[in-house]
C-alpha cells in the first residue's frame, strides 16, 4: 500500500473515494466498491483522506481512532486499493471553497478520473459543499461522480420501532466504549483488533501462573471498554485463543493503563514481536480483588467463561 502524505508523492491519475474513512466499517466498503469495480487500465484506485483530522486542526483535541494510519493502510491493501493519500490539512486548504477544492486538489493535484462519496459528504470552507454540489462541479470537467446511499444496519431489537441504524464510525466508538463487541464487529464486518508489539511488563503473570504478552499499541488507537476479553491472537500463520485484560490492575496497585493477552495452552517468548488480537466477547468489567490468590481464581473462571 502506497502511503501519500504530500501532493508530489501522489502516484496518479486516480479513482478516488473520499472521507476519513476510520474503521473501514461495512459502510466505508459500499463507498470504496465503486473505484474497485471501474475498469479502469493505468489509474490507482486511492482513498483521499486528511492528515490532521479536520476536527483535530480545529479543535487541537486529539482524536482516537479505530483505525491507526498503519492499520488503515492495510485493510485498505486488503480491498484492492491502491493508494492511501493523506492531504495536508492546513488553513490554506480549509479556506478553499467547493469549487476550488475540486479544481485546484482533485483535478490538478490528484488528475482524478472517477470519485465515489457517501450521500452525507461534506467538503469545501465551513463544510458548504455536499455530494451533489460535487458531483455538479466535477460534471463540468467530465468526471463522473457516485453518490452512495448510507449503509443501515438492523439493529437485533424487538422493542425498537426502528431497527435499521446507520452504521457509522462513531456509533461503533460508542459501542466500544460500552463493551458492545458483539455489535461493534457487525458493524465493521470483521472482528476489532489490537495491533501492537509486545514489550516487558512487570512480569506479574508468571508469578501466579498466567503468563501475559504486554502490548505496546499505537497512541492513537482507541481502546474498548476496560476489562477482560475473550480473544484471538494471530501468531504466525495460526490463530490462539487467549483472554485479555484491558486496565490498570488495580489488585496489584497498577496506575497506568495497559493491554495483557494471555494465550491458552500456549508457552513460548513474545518479545519484540508484532501481534494482532482479534476481540470476540467481553466478559467482565475490571475489578480490585482481595489478594492474588483471589485474581488467580477469577482468572481461571475467565479462561473457562472464554472459550469452554
Amino acid at each position: 500500500m502506497w502511503i501519500a502524505t504530500s501532493t508530489d508523492e501522489i502516484q496518479k491519475p486516480t479513482a478516488i473515494a473520499l472521507g476519513n474513512f476510520d474503521g473501514i466499517h461495512e459502510g466505508h466498503r459500499v463507498v470504496l466498491q465503486p473505484i474497485l469495480n471501474a475498469s479502469l487500465t493505468s489509474v490507482y484506485p486511492s482513498v483521499v483522506s486528511f492528515s490532521p483530522h479536520p476536527r483535530e486542526f480545529f479543535t487541537g483535541d486529539r482524536i482516537q481512532l479505530l483505525t491507526p494510519r498503519a492499520e488503515k493502510a492495510q485493510y485498505l491493501a486488503s480491498l484492492g486499493i491502491k493508494q492511501l493519500v493523506l492531504l495536508p490539512f492546513d488553513r490554506e486548504l480549509a479556506n478553499l471553497s467547493p469549487q476550488q477544492f475540486v479544481e485546484e486538489v482533485l483535478i490538478k493535484q490528484l488528475q482524478v478520473t472517477l470519485i465515489s462519496v457517501g450521500e452525507d459528504f461534506r467538503f469545501g470552507n465551513q463544510r458548504k459543499g455536499n455530494a451533489t454540489d460535487l458531483k455538479n462541479i466535477a460534471a463540468k470537467f467530465d468526471i463522473p461522480v457516485t453518490i452512495n446511499t448510507l449503509y443501515k444496519w438492523a439493529e437485533n431489537s424487538e422493542t425498537n420501532s426502528d431497527p435499521q441504524v446507520r452504521v457509522s464510525s462513531s456509533i461503533i466508538r460508542k459501542a466500544l466504549l460500552e463493551g458492545d463487541i458483539s455489535q461493534v464487529n457487525s458493524m465493521l464486518g470483521r472482528s476489532y483488533c489490537l495491533m501492537g508489539k509486545v514489550i516487558k511488563g512487570q512480569q506479574l503473570g508468571r508469578t501466579i501462573g498466567f503468563p501475559t504478552a504486554n502490548l505496546q499499541l499505537p497512541s492513537d488507537k482507541l481502546l474498548p471498554r476496560h476489562g477482560v476479553y475473550a480473544v484471538k491472537v494471530k501468531l504466525d500463520n495460526s490463530y490462539i485463543k487467549g483472554v485479555m485484560n484491558i486496565g490498570s490492575r488495580p489488585t496489584v496497585s497498577g496506575v497506568s493503563i495497559t493491554v495483557e493477552v494471555h494465550l491458552l495452552n500456549w508457552s513460548g517468548n513474545l518479545y519484540d514481536q508484532n501481534l494482532t488480537v482479534y476481540l470476540d466477547r467481553f466478559l467482565r468489567p475490571e475489578q480490585k480483588f482481595d489478594s492474588l490468590d483471589a485474581l488467580k481464581q477469577q482468572i481461571k473462571i475467565d479462561c473457562q467463561l472464554a472459550w469452554s
